[in-house]
């Protein structure tokens, strides 16, 4: 990301019951964190298109049924550079129902393979992982 720019990330909440499916990052400063599947709005992208293209780039899936729950600013840092994203974050399902009795789903980001895991939302309420962007954990289970 270009220094002094505002990244603009579009990013999906998955459940499956109890548990969202996430993936794995490490930051030296925060140490290992889950984050949402999803990634950046291109120029002239709408972020719900966004967050179609990311799913299915990053784990070949299609997801259905999204609908918008909130947005959510981050600063945080990367290699030592300061970042500031606007999360736009939608809930949405996998249209292929057969992934939510996986375990882990293979996934692929910039040339990277990860995993994604269906991870149940009481470890993060109960501190044993920490879910990103900050904020996330209050929206999902706010009851407003």
């Amino acid at each position: 990301m270009e220094e002094g720019t505002i990244r603009v990330a579009a990013l999906c909440v998955i459940r499956n019951g109890d548990r969202i499916l996430v993936a794995l990052g490490y930051a030296p400063q925060k140490g290992e964190f889950y984050r949402p599947l999803g990634g950046g709005v291109h120029f002239g992208e709408s972020s719900r298109d966004a967050v179609m293209r990311e799913v299915m780039e990053e784990i070949r899936a299609e997801v259905t049924n999204l609908r918008c729950i909130g947005f959510l600013e981050n600063f945080y840092s990367r290699a030592g550079r300061p970042q500031h994203e606007i999360a736009i974050m939608y809930e949405g399902e996998l249209l292929d129902k057969k992934l939510n009795d996986w375990a882990v789903i293979s996934g692929m980001e910039d040339g990277e393979l990860f995993d994604a895991e269906w991870i149940p939302i009481s470890e993060f309420l109960s501190g044993g992982a920490t879910l990103f962007p900050d904020g996330l954990l209050e929206l999902i289970t706010s009851k407003g």
